[in-house]
């Protein structure tokens, strides 16, 4: 599903200094894992996210996500390849507040243009998926923390990807909202969804249902 071959990714610094993020590394996720990237601030935990996403592409080495090497995929179709494989968990969940629950979860969807009917089955597959179909039409902003994180793992999950990427996501949270999210990310174990969660918490620690720990520092595995 993802591999990683001799990735190496070097960044310029405004002094035309150069910081290697990651270096050689080598990696195989299969279709259907849950994988932790564990490893403590700038270990390169991000930067492997970045990558896998097409957001950056590596100095050296070739990245493949699903039988595509998106490291040579040309610009042009690194945001198609984004938003058709792709679902994101962010930190701090990236709501739009002006609007309500149901408009944000279908914000990526809005390229595609899908079936009026077919978008509304799919919100309510989602909101009763995730306990909050009375909140659909509030505001965002007027939603609890919990709330809002089942929201915003609704809309990651909207497009039906093949990958969903968590990048510390519970770095913001309480205990409470952080195993609310753990217990989600379980009920997700399907054998379809791969789900790549890079963080530092303890609380991610010898979890029965992660199938890989990675451990990053100073950007090497180890």
């Amino acid at each position: 599903m993802i591999e990683f071959k001799n990735v190496t990714k070097t960044f310029i610094l405004d002094n035309r200094d150069e910081m290697t993020a990651i270096k050689n590394i080598n990696v195989h996720i299969k279709k259907g894992e849950i994988i932790l990237l564990e490893g403590p601030s700038g270990s390169g935990k991000s930067t492997i996210l970045s990558l896998i996403a097409a957001l950056s592409k590596p100095t050296n080495g070739e990245v493949t996500v699903d039988g595509k090497r998106i490291s040579k995929l040309s610009d042009d179709f690194t945001s198609v390849f984004r938003r058709e494989n792709i679902g994101f968990i962010f930190q701090k969940f990236n709501l739009i507040s002006t609007l309500s629950a149901k408009e944000n979860v279908m914000v990526p969807l809005i390229p595609s243009n899908p079936d009026e009917i077919i978008l509304e089955s799919r919100m309510s597959e989602l909101f009763e998926k995730f306990s909050i179909q009375s909140k659909m039409n509030i505001l965002v902003k007027n939603l609890s923390g919990g709330e809002q994180q089942r929201v915003a793992i609704a809309r990651a999950l909207v497009n039906n990807p093949s990958v969903i990427i968590a990048d510390e996501p519970t770095a913001n949270l309480d205990k409470k909202l952080s195993l609310d999210f753990i217990d989600i990310i379980k009920k997700l174990k399907d054998g379809i969804n791969t789900i790549i969660i890079a963080s530092h918490d303890p609380l991610f620690f010898d979890l029965d249902f992660i199938d890989k720990t990675i451990s990053i520092k100073n950007g090497e595995m180890i």
